[in-house]
């Protein structure tokens, strides 16, 4: 990495959706901890609303909010703001190198700015792979694009790793880390005891809901849209009968998750539909329930770091470590499945305990600690 003589390395580090928030986090906080280098942060806002409380929860001010989220945005009509707009930060701030995240449309095309600029990237959470185009669409070409871009790969697993390997990734360059999803966990669990009040919108909830089994709820992939999000709400209808079970659900924004979800599940007794919620009170939700059901792909990581099973509502994941570890299980978008599988655990004591006590995967809470350690042994 080099700079103009006695400048210190400049790192841009970018994102634009709350989960990459979540997750590049502590990212920003280890660089900067380190001294050694100069740490700029750009967010495209491709989620604008979902993105802002994580950055008031970190008190993190981006260097450059470039804000390209339109209503009803079309995958390539975003793509094409974010690679035009994203390559004039990058001829405005000339970062030494650019770290991205994960599989968004932010990370894809901002990688392909920097490699038409040579600019190298730096890829956290390398690695995850489905082995399938078009589930999840369009994450899983995001990642391998980038993939092809990066030349440094902080690969949160050992299969992660191994997936790179077998795409001929060479092996200097891919440096297993962890997951920084437990970094972001930890600061939000250690937030959160300190002062109760910052997760406020559980405590009610909890209360309504005294001495039934919580079941959290999150459905948003974009595979899922129709009848995905159908029979997914078909399965909650079914869970929601019995009267032991309450299910909480903050609902995506996205007409095509509420415009199915509230007509089906608004106004039930034993169903909270809630408003998204912000990162600390999304922790406290996943600590208040016993088993959590989502298609979303970070939660595969963190419910498990606080012992709770996850039924995961995709017929694939490219998070393989939870399921072989025994913390997650597919169960597809089918009604019927979800049902069942959810009813086997909440009905048999052995089963629950097999996916509550598994081993997560996912690492220990000192993935960016690690990633700011390998880019200082860089310079």
């Amino acid at each position: 990495m080099t700079n103009a003589a006695g400048a210190k390395p400049r790192i841009l580090v970018t994102f634009g959706t709350r989960p990459e928030a979540i997750k590049m986090f502590p990212v920003v906080f280890a660089l900067r901890e380190t001294g050694l280098f100069d740490v700029k942060v750009v967010v495209t806002a491709q989620h604008r609303e979902l993105l802002d409380s994580v950055m008031a929860l970190a008190s993190l001010q981006p260097d450059l909010d470039l804000d390209l989220m339109l209503p009803d945005q079309s995958l390539d009509g975003l793509a094409s703001r974010i690679l035009t707009r994203f390559g004039e930060a990058l001829d405005t701030l000339r970062p030494d190198r650019v770290l991205v995240h994960g599989d968004t449309l932010t990370t894809m095309m901002a990688s392909l700015a920097c490699y038409f600029r040579r600019i190298p990237v730096g890829h956290v959470e390398a690695g995850l792979r489905s082995g399938d185009i078009y589930s999840p669409w369009p994450e899983e070409v995001n990642r391998k694009v980038t993939g092809v871009v990066a030349n440094l790969h902080f690969a949160p697993t050992d299969t992660a790793a191994a997936a790179l390997r077998a795409e001929n990734v060479p092996e200097n360059s891919i440096h297993i880390t962890g997951n920084t999803v437990i970094d972001a966990l930890l600061f939000a669990q250690q937030k959160i005891a300190a002062d109760p009040s910052l997760a406020p919108a559980i405590a009610p909830l909890r209360e309504r809901f005294k001495g039934r089994r919580i079941i959290a709820v999150t459905a948003h992939r974009r595979e899922n849209f129709g009848t995905g999000m159908e029979q997914i709400a078909q399965g909650l209808q079914a869970l929601a009968a019995r009267d032991d079970v309450a299910l909480i659900y903050p609902l995506h924004p996205n007409p095509n998750v509420a415009g199915v979800m509230r007509p089906a599940l608004a106004g039930h007794a034993n169903i909270a539909l809630i408003n998204p919620l912000d990162y600390l009170d999304f922790v406290a939700m996943m600590a208040a329930s016993d088993i959590v059901l989502t298609d979303s792909g970070g939660i595969q990581e963190e419910a498990p770091s606080l012992g709770k099973p996850v039924l995961v509502m995709r017929d694939t994941t490219e998070r393989p470590e939870g399921v072989a570890a025994g913390t997650a299980r597919l169960v597809g978008a089918d009604a019927a499945v979800i049902f069942a599988e959810t009813t086997r655990l909440l009905d048999d004591p052995g089963a629950y305990q097999a996916m509550a006590r598994a081993h997560n995967p996912y690492g220990d809470g000192t993935a960016s600690a690690r990633i700011a350690a390998i880019l200082a042994a860089s310079l």
